[in-house]
């Protein structure tokens, strides 16, 4: 077990184990986006630090098959941040809410040595996505590409430069394909910390393992921050759900199916 898990299980909570808790029809999620740990301020504009921090939270949302109505801001911000600095941020963060619909409704701003942001995100949803519910024979996907999001990281590292409509700047969430898809997804989260290390968590938690039926390269799999969506459903779904994913203009990805054997991740733990 790594020390993130180690530190989560130390909770007991019923409601701890999703990409967010559910409570009588309200899911509650939060994330971190620390400046040195998620990102270097060298990396993105103030506007992209707000709007890449707001997509990185609500996509738990929309993970759950949740719509997000709410929005609490944390903001940790360097004295060396100007007014101007401030408005662009603050216009980030709006921009993205004004998206999804959002309201942003309070949180707390305290003065750091560096710019530290997390956010609460309050949603509601009238049939939630979980991670439980696979059984044995169940199908696995994935949503869009993966890879992209690792090898722009390293290009950063080795002070290149991407683009703006790079996927690790510009998120693009699946919400209409969940939607669309609510009757035939039994289960599904989030790939945020790569491919492998997501199917741990949602294998682990079901007691199953799987079964590959397409090869998939490390690479590509232990690539964290994709944001795309892991889902199970039934095999004799399987037209159903590509329609929906035509209909969509979802990539789909058929991998693998739930089998009763133990499932070992072979990734790096992104979180420590």
């Amino acid at each position: 077990m790594n020390l993130e898990n180690y530190f989560i299980s130390q909770f007991s909570s019923r409601h701890i184990g999703d990409d967010g808790a559910l409570i009588e029809g309200y899911v509650y999620s939060k994330d971190a986006f620390f400046e040195n740990v998620h990102y270097k301020k060298n990396w993105l504009s103030y506007g992209q630090i707000a709007q890449r921090a707001m997509l990185v939270n609500i996509s738990d949302a929309i993970a759950m098959n949740a719509t997000p109505k709410y929005a609490l801001l944390s903001v940790a911000m360097p004295k060396s941040m100007s007014k101007a600095d401030m408005q662009e941020l603050a216009e980030g963060f709006k921009s993205v809410a004004r998206e999804f619909g959002i309201d942003i409704i309070g949180g707390d701003t305290i003065s750091n040595t560096k710019l530290d942001i997390t956010i609460t995100i309050i949603s509601k949803t009238d049939k939630a996505l979980l991670r439980s519910g696979i059984r044995e024979g169940y199908a696995f996907a994935y949503t869009g590409s993966l890879g992209k999001s690792a090898k722009e990281l390293k290009k950063l590292f080795n002070l290149g430069k991407i683009h703006k409509k790079s996927k690790f700047i510009d998120i693009k969430l699946r919400q209409e394909f969940i939607k669309k898809s609510t009757r035939i997804l039994k289960a599904g989260m989030d790939i945020s910390d790569g491919l492998f290390s997501d199917l741990h968590k949602i294998t682990s938690q079901n007691n199953i393992g799987i079964r590959f039926h397409k090869k998939i390269a490390k690479s590509v799999a232990c690539s964290g921050e994709e944001y795309e969506m892991l889902v199970a459903f039934d095999k004799r779904d399987t037209k159903a759900l590509k329609r929906r994913a035509v209909q969509t203009r979802t990539p789909l990805t058929i991998f693998g199916f739930a089998t009763r054997s133990k499932y070992t991740n072979r990734c790096k733990a992104h979180h420590f």
